[in-house]
């Protein structure tokens, strides 16, 4: 299958990015019907399946895989649909929430350094460390002169990472401002989905403009040929699905992992 999610990641950073320029309902690169990339995206989900046993059995590869988004653009379901038949003894997900008072008491890093995965193992980071120059700079909570300073040092700890042998994604969920009041509205008004609303999710809405600077800045700053960033288009729950398992199943590939041998010795042995 084609990997289609090529023309979607950034390489360079330090570049001007504007997400004005990134239409979060295209779907061009896609030559079929929605039915037909729900099926695709079947197909890559049981490649990711496969693949990921590998992964687990060979023990030489690890993987981190990074979701960013604004509210309601389909973290938790790209997560859920995509892994969804992998074993979990080789998939973990990290939720990084507000930080505790002992978080706080470290560097913004520390909390992060933890959760990266191990050989074998792949990490999806549900938010992460770019919060630090995400949210705490929407906010205010740091000053201007701390959160600037973060884009070098997470390029610092992506790099140390990519050199452990660290396979790195990163992915920007991008959902127009439209889709997502929909999307609030449906968790406001539908009974099996209003758990999911917040009060926290309007005032957060009101200051989109400052999240799409941030934002901006955040992928520009660190998008890297050892850590790319992939701005996906998620207007469409479908196609946002097909390009991030695309791109996943697609790097996988590259690692040209393969089942380890067992011993002749070993093998030869009787079974009693």
């Amino acid at each position: 299958m084609k990997d289609l999610s090529k023309e979607f990641r950034l390489n360079s950073s330090g570049k001007k990015i504007n997400l004005g320029d990134w239409n979060p309902d295209d779907t061009s690169s896609f030559k079929g019907s929605k039915k037909k990339g729900l099926k695709d995206v079947e197909k890559l989900r049981k490649e990711l399946e496969d693949l990921q046993k590998v992964l687990y059995a060979e023990q030489k590869h690890k993987v981190l895989i990074i979701l960013q988004a604004m509210d309601t653009a389909g973290k938790d379901s790209t997560i859920n649909l995509l892994f969804e038949g992998v074993s979990p003894a080789g998939v973990r997900v990290a939720d990084f929430k507000v930080p505790s008072e002992e978080e706080k008491a470290h560097d913004f890093l520390w909390r992060i350094h933890k959760e990266v995965p191990r050989n074998g193992e792949i990490v999806i980071f549900n938010r992460s460390h770019y919060e630090s120059v995400l949210v705490e700079r929407v906010h205010h909570l740091v000053p201007k002169k701390v959160w600037q300073e973060r884009y070098s040092e997470i390029n610092d700890f992506e790099r140390m990472l990519h050199n452990e042998g660290t396979l790195i994604l990163k992915f920007y969920l991008h959902i127009s401002k439209k889709e997502q009041k929909e999307r609030l509205e449906e968790r406001q008004h539908e009974r099996r989905k209003e758990w999911k609303f917040s009060p926290n999710d309007l005032p957060e809405r009101k200051l989109w403009k400052e999240y799409m600077r941030a934002y901006e800045d955040a992928i520009a700053q660190t998008s890297s040929s050892w850590a790319s960033w992939y701005i996906v288009p998620s207007d469409h729950k479908w196609f946002r699905d097909l390009i991030v398992g695309s791109a996943i199943v697609g790097q996988l590939k590259r690692l040209k992992m393969k089942y380890p041998k067992l011993d002749r010795a070993e093998s030869a042995e009787p079974i009693t």
